[in-house]
């Protein structure tokens, strides 16, 4: 028994060798497919740093100081549309991935080359190093609105963003997300490797494979991006769990949110707001329509909405006037919304939002994903697929949607109220005049009652307003609402939610 167990074992790793050496040569999702699901078979190895140890130990003005040359860009010289660039390792970027153009179903590796970089004004004297070394990560240059602008970037464990025209960089999305929010900490999937399909000279798409790996699942990616005012992501993603998952968060979104109108904490800022996204908008399976202002919360603060077969879902940046920022460099009202749709039936699950405080603006605090009702078991294949929409046009149900979310204590010190004021526009709204039909539907949790509630036309830009009291119970628990609009029996908005801490 034991010889032929060495035997079989013995056949395994030479039929594993085969299938990647053949994987080497030829190459398409399903041989990505396959290098997932043997990489998941073996046990997790963190794989070592390729990066010489005094590159790790540059400071982080020295690493953004060694520049890609733009001249060096990958493809430029054939013309094509879509370009590459790539990051250098370095300071906090310490694992490299390996990157190959694909041709056909051949791919070939993309060996690092010092000539791709520009070291002069980071005044270093660069050595030889290893081609085997890898990059940090990879961007995507497209004709967005100029020639070689930006497009995308692939850079830090399985984090990307994407930019559609007249955008700039907001929030990012990830490949997946492991036991976010839960306690003893979250688990970080890497991309450790990346294919490109060379793009034809008259494409509009370009598609990126990658490969991820963990200590608890690898997977494998396929991304088809289209840019334009709505730059689309077709995903397709194969997951193969090496364990049991206790929180597992497909389409993971990361975001920023310091302060807004909503903000009870007066913050030492010239700015009125500053947040890459300002709410996480929910349309169920059911056809309804939620919308939950972010936060900036005093520890963590976790939301579920439990739901099946939801139809989309996504961070957005609602508020486009600059005048409620006011910052000339971050143009806070130029960072895109993304949109989660997936493509066919996601089943039983809940779509999550965790908030954590934030000192400042640099901090991603916010992350929103789809959590599965059952996570894989090892060795099940779990298949999604979803489109990733980067816009700055306006995500809202054809009724009307909340504006602006306000809360100040109401009446005297000892009165014991709060008051909070919730704008709702729409195009039916805006054409209303002022109807004594119209009212708020104000729904309070544990913790608080409902003192009194009015809807109000705004006669001077055309949105209604929801007001309404409440009264704590001197608990201090959390109190959960909701609010709408309605007209007899017709709902005239979408479903707002908060979670407010007194």
């Amino acid at each position: 028994m034991k010889l032929r167990a060495g035997l079989l074992s013995a056949f395994t790793l030479f039929a594993l060798g085969c299938a990647l050496r053949a994987a080497d040569e030829m190459f398409d999702f399903e041989t990505l497919r396959y290098r997932a699901k043997m990489l998941a078979a073996k046990p997790y190895v963190r794989p070592a740093s390729r990066v010489p140890a005094w590159l790790r130990q540059l400071s982080y003005d020295q690493q953004r100081l060694i520049v890609f040359n733009p001249e060096r860009s990958y493809w430029r010289r054939d013309g094509l549309p879509f370009q590459l660039q790539f990051f250098h390792p370095g300071d906090i970027q310490q694992q490299t991935v390996g990157i190959f153009e694909v041709r056909g179903k051949t791919a070939e590796p993309i060996p690092f080359d010092s000539n791709f970089f520009i070291y002069d004004r980071a005044k270093l004297k660069v050595g030889d190093l290893p081609d085997t070394m890898g990059f940090a990560g990879l961007r995507v240059l497209y004709p967005l609105n100029h020639a070689n602008d930006e497009l995308g970037a692939f850079l830090g464990a399985s984090y990307f963003r994407m930019l559609c025209r007249k955008a700039v960089y907001g929030l990012s999305a990830r490949g997946l997300a492991i036991d976010t929010g839960e306690p003893g900490g979250e688990e970080f999937p890497f991309f450790t490797d990346f294919w490109v399909a060379r793009p034809a000279a008259d494409t509009t798409s370009i598609t990126v494979f990658a490969l991820l790996d963990s200590e608890s699942v690898a997977g494998a990616y396929r991304f088809i991006i289209t840019p334009g005012d709505d730059t689309v992501m077709q995903v397709k993603v194969v997951l193969y769990a090496r364990k049991l998952v206790k929180l597992l968060g497909v389409a993971p979104l990361t975001s920023m949110f310091w302060h807004g109108e909503n903000s009870a904490v007066a913050v030492d800022d010239f700015r009125p707001e500053v947040h890459d996204s300002d709410g996480l908008l929910i349309n169920t399976g059911a056809g309804e329509w939620l919308w939950r202002p972010l936060t900036d919360p005093a520890g963590i603060r976790l939301a579920t909405f439990a739901d099946t077969n939801p139809r989309a879902f996504g961070l957005l940046q609602r508020d486009r006037d600059f005048d409620h920022y006011q910052d000339l460099e971050a143009a806070y009202q130029l960072r895109p919304s993304t949109w989660v749709e997936p493509v066919g039936a996601w089943g039983r699950g809940s779509v999550r939002l965790v908030e954590l405080s934030s000192p400042n603006e640099f901090n991603d605090n916010i992350v929103a994903f789809w959590s599965p009702e059952k996570s894989p078991a090892p060795g099940e294949p779990l298949e999604i697929e979803y489109r990733l929409h980067w816009l700055l046009d306006q995500i809202h149900p054809p009724a009307g949607f909340t504006v602006a979310t306000r809360h100040v204590r109401a009446g005297t010190p000892d009165a014991g109220l709060e008051r909070f004021l919730v704008d709702f526009d729409g195009a039916y709204l805006n054409r209303l005049g002022e109807d004594p039909a119209v009212e708020p539907v104000v729904t309070v949790g544990p913790g608080a009652t409902l003192v009194h509630a009015a809807a109000q036309k705004n006669r001077f830009n055309g949105n209604w307003r929801a007001g309404f009291l409440l009264r704590p119970d001197g608990t201090g628990r959390p109190v959960e609402l909701r609010c709408f609009l309605r007209k007899s029996s017709h709902a005239l908005t979408e479903t707002w939610t908060y979670l407010w801490q007194p």
